[in-house]
């Protein structure tokens, strides 16, 4: 599951683009990150890749998933993971109901699902917290909640976009490991914006800055 952007480029309107026409490859299992001063188009990036963009906006260029085009397709077709700033669980259902609104639709029967959700609790270190109000978890459990429940559609690639930007500089850390760590044993390809040079670093992915890209490319 390779994510390549070929001669991607952003308007408003009739106005230049926000960018210079990018072409960039993520391979599965890997984390690229874009970088840029604030209002030069990442996160509007990420919608044009995930089929969010606003009214207004228009992306040229491909954007290939496993060698198909889906820049055409409606975002619901792409299956492709997004990962925001701010954790956000549904308040009326519990912490398992929660992810298990974003089990696959593969995963069928009420024993499958509630098995599923049950594992995928158990890898976010949630055991036990399937019936828990959400309210109560703490700010580094709701993040890994959001990304489990993001993983159990099973998308074909993920975006974040700023994810760790409001935690502490510990849970900060330990959220990027975490998260991290799931994107490469899934073996999915992801794209990340960050003004944190920290977090790029921690990829050990590609990194382009909208501004003046390439900086580097990723290790071998």
């Amino acid at each position: 599951m390779t994510l390549a952007l070929i001669d991607i480029s952003l308007r408003l309107g009739e106005a230049a683009p926000l960018f210079s026409p990018l072409t960039l490859t993520v391979r599965p299992g890997e984390i690229a990150t874009v970088m840029g001063p604030s209002g030069i188009g990442k996160s509007t990036l990420l919608d044009g890749i995930g089929g969010h963009l606003d009214a207004g906006f228009t992306l040229t260029g491909r954007v290939l998933l496993e060698g198909k085009d889906i820049a055409g397709l409606p975002a619901e077709a792409r299956r492709i993971g997004l990962m925001f700033q701010d954790a956000v669980l549904f308040p009326h259902l519990s912490v398992g109901d929660n992810l298990a609104f974003g089990l696959a639709r593969s995963v069928r029967g009420r024993a499958a699902r509630r098995a599923a959700v049950t594992a995928a609790l158990g890898l976010a270190g949630l055991s036990g917290l399937y019936d828990r109000d959400p309210a109560t978890l703490s700010g580094g459990q709701r993040a890994r909640a959001a990304l489990m429940r993001t993983l159990l559609a099973e998308p074909r690639a993920l975006l974040l976009d700023e994810p760790f930007s409001k935690l502490d500089a510990a849970l900060r850390s330990e959220m990027r490991d975490f998260t991290f760590a799931h994107i490469r044993l899934r073996n999915i390809p992801a794209l990340m914006v960050t003004h944190d040079p920290a977090d790029a670093e921690a990829t050990g992915g590609p990194v382009v800055d909208l501004g003046s890209f390439p900086v580097r490319s990723g290790r071998a």
